[in-house]
């Protein structure tokens, strides 16, 4: 079994995010990209104490970014959006 924190990389952060979190109680996460859904939900569960109600995954694909003449790429990565059972909240901005 692996680390949870090789699972869950970090808090997407966004106004999207942020927008999602308080109408619809879901949190977005960057994963690793060979995480599946069932590995996602039993990470976030034993980090933050809270109980999850599903998993949407999704594969965002990198950019193409110019510095000048030379072009480069970001690398791919996966999103999941956890959407949290009723009575649990999770916000990253208060732990702050």
């Amino acid at each position: 079994m692996r680390e949870i924190t090789e699972i869950i990389k970090r808090p997407r952060l966004t106004e999207k995010a942020m927008a999602q979190q308080e109408s619809a109680n879901q949190v977005v996460f960057q994963v690793a990209r060979d995480a599946n859904k069932i590995e996602i939900k039993r990470a976030v569960e034993s980090l933050f104490k809270v109980k999850v109600d599903k998993v949407r995954t999704s594969s965002v694909p990198g950019k193409k970014k110019r510095v000048g003449r030379y072009q480069g790429r970001t690398s791919d990565w996966k999103k999941a959006v956890v959407t949290l059972a009723e009575g649990h909240k999770l916000d990253f901005l208060e732990e702050l």
